[in-house]
């Protein structure tokens, strides 16, 4: 029976692609799938974009590609990334002129189309709303500050672009798992209609869309059992054509793939197991079987898929106000004591000043910075230190850089023992927009650029 092995890249704009070597030299991969995005990094892409108009991507696919693709080449290893973020035909043109510079060859597909930022006009005349998915704001009401917004597609043009020829393929913003959707449905050439193996495919692509999760990281069980972290092999899924999948991880490399780390990934961001929508399928997955086979190898099967929906999710960005940061440490005695005292200094300053702001946050590190609300209470016994960090959010850059000078002259003037001062300037926010939009008014713009190098 045909076999397809997908091994996972990056987890995250910024991680290590070091594991990936591996699976790509010992673990025998015919596909690495790359999630470069999250909301997050789309707005860290756009802050890039408003400096520079070519930049917008993620930038570290360049090096992780000029390392990696050479590497896999040799055993024909494909490569699906969507770290074009909010410019894929830049990070294509920059990816093709690393190429050259190097002497690399390359058959680039870069997808575009999941941008709507342009569109936005057209798709409300065409009847779309674009209320706020959570909330049913009306967008009017950030439509004259946004700055981009983008699609997810799912796993279609990357197929497409497979069948093309593609070695690796370029994306914007799309589904993270349907980086590892595509390559199956191209292998297996599954229909659109095959919802059980499409849900399995999926169930294939969220189990490694976070790099070394599924493999020991970050492992709320018994972490301090999962063997040599500093050098985890991040999942790789080996999985036959009717969809059945073992995850395991390079042969030599660190990291635990057991029953409970598989498990503890498959239900990670999940608020609806029999419900987990995708641009490809709805999975259900309460009829997912999972098996230990031992030897890091767990077998994933049974999942059930329904119709997908006739709409996309959208995610948007909009200036969200201004951000004022500063942080002060205190040591014992009293470490709490001073550091809520200085909170309380500079909330009475800020409101005889009058200064006007949306939300005023503070937080203790070493007592509640992780716990919040549940670490109310003071602790029974004195901390050794306290870090408190304060921030602003302010519709008026005037007010979030003014917000750091109320934090230098406490160092000799306000509760004692006070050290490692870090006081930043203003910075801008960008808000999130979450909305839906009829698919067909997107997916009929997807086009895929095929870039020789």
């Amino acid at each position: 029976m045909k076999t397809v092995r997908i091994g996972s890249g990056l987890g995250f704009y910024g991680d290590s692609w070091r594991p990936v070597r591996a699976s790509i030299e010992r673990g025998g991969v015919q596909y690495i799938g790359s999630d470069h995005l999250a909301e997050l990094t789309l707005a860290i892409l756009q802050k890039d974009r408003q400096k520079d108009p070519n930049a917008g991507y993620a930038r570290d696919m360049l090096p992780m590609l000029a390392e990696l693709f050479p590497l896999g080449r040799a055993q024909n290893v494909k490569f699906l990334l969507d770290a074009g973020g909010l410019n894929p035909q830049g990070a294509g043109a920059a990816l093709a002129d690393t190429f050259r510079k190097l002497g690399i060859k390359a058959r680039i597909a870069v997808v575009t189309g999941d941008s709507v930022m342009e569109r936005i006009d057209e798709l409300m005349a065409a009847g779309e709303s674009l209320a706020h998915l959570d909330t049913g704001a009306d967008i009017a009401t950030v439509r004259s500050r946004l700055l981009f917004a983008s699609a997810y597609l799912g796993a279609k043009p990357m197929v497409e672009a497979l069948e093309q020829g593609a070695d690796i393929v370029l994306t914007g913003r799309v589904a993270d798992a349907a980086l590892f959707l595509a390559p199956l449905v191209h292998e297996f050439k599954w229909g659109w209609q095959d919802y059980d193996k499409l849900a399995q495919g999926l169930t294939v692509g969220h189990l490694l869309e976070c790099s070394g999760q599924a493999s020991g990281g970050n492992f709320g069980g018994d972490w301090e059992s999962v063997p040599d972290l500093a050098h985890i092999g991040y999942p790789i899924a080996e999985v036959t054509e009717d969809g059945t999948a073992v995850i395991t991880k390079a042969p030599g490399t660190g990291g635990l793939v057991s029953f409970d780390t598989v498990r503890q990934q498959l239900l990670y961001e999940v608020h609806d197991p029999r419900n987990y929508f995708s641009p490809d399928v709805v999975l259900d997955m309460s009829t997912i079987r999972l098996t230990d086979l031992g030897g890091n190898r767990v077998e994933v099967k049974g999942a059930s898929g329904k119709p997908r929906t006739g709409t996309l999710k959208v995610v948007g960005g909009f200036e969200d106000g201004w951000m004022g940061e500063a942080s002060l440490s205190y040591s014992w005695p009293d470490a709490l004591k001073k550091a809520k005292a200085t909170a309380a200094i500079v909330k009475t300053l800020l409101d005889e000043q009058k200064v006007k702001y949306d939300e005023l946050f503070v937080e203790y590190m070493g007592h509640n910075a992780l716990f919040g609300p549940i670490a109310e209470n003071d602790p029974a016994e004195e901390l050794n230190e306290v870090f408190l960090r304060m921030a602003i959010r302010t519709p008026e850059r005037k007010a979030a850089e003014g917000f750091r000078r109320h934090f230098p002259w406490l160092a000799l003037s306000g509760p004692p023992f006070v050290t490692g001062a870090g006081i930043q300037g203003a910075s801008g926010l960008i808000g999130i927009w979450p909305t839906l939009v009829k698919r067909e008014l997107v997916e009929s713009r997807v086009k895929i650029e095929m870039l020789e190098v």
